[in-house]
Order: C-alpha cells, then sequence, then structure tokens
C-alpha cells in the first residue's frame, strides 16, 4: 500500500506526487491534477477560445498524462511535461476547426527583435486610477485572446505561470530564441491594443498632459 504525501503549506513539491503516482497511486496523480487542473484549463481557453473544447482538452491532457506516465523521465517538471500535451492537445482542437491556419508552435520565427514595431503610444494616465482591478483583469483577459495561439501560449507560460524561458521553450516544444522573440511580440501586441483600448475609453482622461 502507498502512502501518498502530503502537500506544504508553504510550497509544492511535485516530486514526491510524481515518484508515487508512477508506483499507482492513483492519489497522488489525483492531487497533482488538483494543483495543476485550474492553470492548464486557462491555457487550454485562451489557446481555444471555446470553455466546452478546454473542458475536453483539460481531461484528454490528464488522461494521456496517466496512461503515459511511465514515459515521464523526470528531466523535467511534471507541470512542463503536461503543459505540452495541453497544447498540443489544443492546437488539435483549433485544426479540426479550421479557424485559425497560424497555430503551429513549428512555424519560423524571425528572432531579430529589430522587426518588431516599438512606435507604441504611451499611457499617459495610470488606467488603475480608473479601472478596478477586477476589471483590469477582465481588459487584459480579452486582449490576451486577440493573440494569435503561438503567442497567446508563450504570453501564458511566462507572464501568467511565471515558468521560465527554459521551461517555457521545453513545454512548447521552441528554442529560446523563438520563445523570447514570441513573447516580446506578444507584450507589444498587448501594450498596442490595451493603449487603443484606454484611449478610446477615456479620450478626456488623455486630452490633458
Amino acid at each position: 500500500m502507498h502512502s501518498t504525501p502530503v502537500p506544504s503549506q508553504a510550497g509544492f513539491d511535485e516530486a514526491p506526487f510524481v515518484a508515487q503516482a508512477r508506483k499507482g497511486d492513483d492519489r497522488a496523480f489525483a492531487e497533482l491534477v488538483k494543483r495543476y487542473e485550474a492553470k492548464i484549463f486557462r491555457l487550454a481557453q485562451h489557446i481555444t477560445q471555446n470553455r466546452e473544447d478546454a473542458e475536453d482538452v483539460l481531461q484528454e491532457t490528464f488522461l494521456r498524462a496517466y496512461e503515459h506516465l511511465d514515459q515521464f523521465q523526470g528531466n523535467s517538471k511534471f507541470y512542463t511535461w503536461i503543459v505540452r500535451i495541453a497544447v498540443n492537445q489544443a492546437l488539435m482542437k483549433l485544426r479540426r476547426r479550421r479557424t485559425d491556419k497560424s497555430v503551429s508552435l513549428d512555424e519560423s520565427i524571425d528572432t531579430g527583435e529589430d522587426t518588431v514595431t516599438r512606435e507604441i503610444a504611451a499611457w499617459d494616465e495610470d488606467p488603475e486610477q480608473r479601472f478596478s482591478r477586477e476589471e483590469l483583469g477582465e481588459i487584459l483577459d480579452s486582449a490576451i485572446q486577440t493573440l494569435a495561439p503561438a503567442y497567446r501560449s508563450v504570453f501564458l507560460l511566462r507572464d501568467v505561470d511565471d515558468l521560465s524561458t527554459e521551461e517555457t521553450a521545453e513545454a512548447l516544444g521552441l528554442s529560446v530564441p523563438a520563445v523570447k522573440s514570441r513573447l516580446l511580440r506578444a507584450r507589444l501586441q498587448l501594450r498596442e491594443k490595451l493603449t487603443r483600448y484606454f484611449k478610446r475609453k477615456g479620450d478626456d482622461a488623455f486630452a490633458y498632459m
């Protein structure tokens, strides 16, 4: 009989749970699911932009992870591994729907940062002065959903989930330079979209300097 480790309140060490899950401890695997399902669902929903598809991706991700636990070598974080599964499942959903022709994460991307436009207007007023944190969260969420799937994935993993550049590259099957390039483009696109949004919503607020 396997004893399931209890997660520390100060942090979460996934290693013992993964080790126990690989030995057949379903409770340990359930703890991993509990720990990461919200993040995986959010990532899937941002990529597919469809709640039902995201729920399917979530289920398929953990089902595949459970079925192929023996293939997880432990060279990277378990979360990094399941992120890659989730991204692949989400992109398969998009390809089936044929709603986006640019969903491949293997597309070639110029990593030269000088090719990205930097002429982005600065906000003349701190948006937090006019919007609540909840409203800002909704505005940012809507802006993120307008990014191409390849950029969305990188932005979410790096800037929302706080994965390192190397972990993001591993999770998405990209090179480190490609991750850096896509993250830069995502940030600049979001900055531009949010700048236009706040200017449109508060022309009077931007009228004085």
